[in-house]
């Protein structure tokens, strides 16, 4: 707004507004009276402007924008600690601590006496220790303990909110009013958990006072048992359905259920460069099209159905190394666009290059 409110234009202005017939040229006694107020000045309107954008939602930095959104009882969603299953030789006591990669775990609760299996906690919230399953080394002392393995993540972690998406949030709050039990207050309700990644509420499903929640987990893949009995502890639970003993109102029977993967198998033929073969991109293959699926996923809970397209698909190969085309590309046998289940997400299945 005051970008031309320049050092040398208010300079400019502040000499004309003195008496003619006094020295006004640079190095004169006026002139270098009068240069350093509008350098002052012209530092006052830069940081003006920044005071403007920090006062409107839609500029707003991180910080700021924590501050508006205050007003409303808003506030990011903070990081989270991946919960896992981990399984042991023998049994291990609540408490115990061990290691995977370079992250640490301390088992929280036991799942099963028959195999041992037991739920652990990483000490490190965030997203990035969803990529590790196996061996676990012990960090105190376990008489007898000879294997111990980490098989699933039960609840993924999750890196805190993200300033855009926490800025999108809060204009929906603006032009949504979450209420009593309406479908933005469950949308609200869930996305808040731990592990849920995004949810579509379906009110009076199987009749008057029943809504079914279905849910993606944090990674957008299928959610475990674990996070699904979770939610459902959360937001109704089962032993006690209806009675608002959980976040959702008195006479609301609120179901739970985890999103489907659809395995998708995928067949194309390519064209190398001169002495590249299918293994030498396999690998980065497998990884484009995990992050096409991924990107797609996080989209569904905002959408019908989701859509895996070809031309998507084949853009993405074609910029890995040591592909010059690809053609007669086909998902699940058809040569067209594959149109998921509205409750389902997509999942790689054989690719056959």
């Amino acid at each position: 707004m005051y970008e031309s409110m320049t050092y040398e234009k208010i300079l400019e202005r502040m000499l004309a507004a003195t008496p003619t017939g006094i020295d006004k040229r640079e190095g004169s006694i006026l002139y270098d009276a009068l240069a350093p107020a509008a350098a002052e000045l012209a530092q006052m309107y830069i940081e003006l402007d920044v005071v403007l954008n920090e006062t409107f939602a839609d500029t707003a930095s991180r910080a700021y924008l924590m501050l508006r959104a205050e007003e409303r009882g808003i506030t990011p969603y903070p990081a989270t600690c991946a919960i896992v299953k981990g399984i042991f030789n023998c049994a291990v006591p609540i408490g115990s601590r061990f290691a995977l990669e370079t992250y640490f775990y301390t088992v929280t609760a036991l799942i099963s006496d028959s195999d041992h299996s037991y739920q652990l906690t990483c000490e490190t919230a965030g997203s990035d220790p969803n990529r590790f399953i196996g061996r676990l080394v012990p960090v105190d002392v376990v008489e007898g303990l000879q294997t111990a393995e980490v098989t699933e993540i039960l609840v993924p972690g999750e890196d805190e909110e993200d300033t855009e998406t926490f800025r999108s949030r809060y204009f929906e709050s603006l032009n949504s009013q979450a209420f009593g039990g309406n479908v933005v207050d469950y949308k609200n309700h869930v996305q808040a958990l731990s592990g849920v990644g995004g949810v579509k509420v379906y009110p009076v499903w199987n009749g008057g006072g029943t809504v079914k929640l279905v849910i993606v987990d944090a990674n957008y893949e299928a959610p475990s048992d674990t996070l699904l009995d979770q939610v459902q502890e959360a937001m109704d639970p089962t032993q006690n359905q209806g009675k608002g003993l959980g976040l959702a109102p008195i006479g609301h029977v609120v179901t739970v259920v985890g999103v489907q993967e659809t395995v998708i198998a995928i067949a194309f033929s390519i064209t190398y460069e001169t002495g590249w073969t299918w293994a030498d991109v396999e690998t980065y293959v497998e990884e484009a099209i995990d992050q096409y699926f991924n990107e797609l996923n996080q989209n569904w809970a905002n959408t019908d159905h989701l859509i895996v397209r070809i031309s998507q698909l084949e853009s993405r190969l074609l910029e890995i190394s040591g592909i010059v085309d690809i053609e007669n590309t086909t998902l699940n046998g058809q040569a067209s666009n594959l149109i998921l289940g509205e409750d389902c997400v997509a999942k790689r299945g054989e690719i056959n290059g």
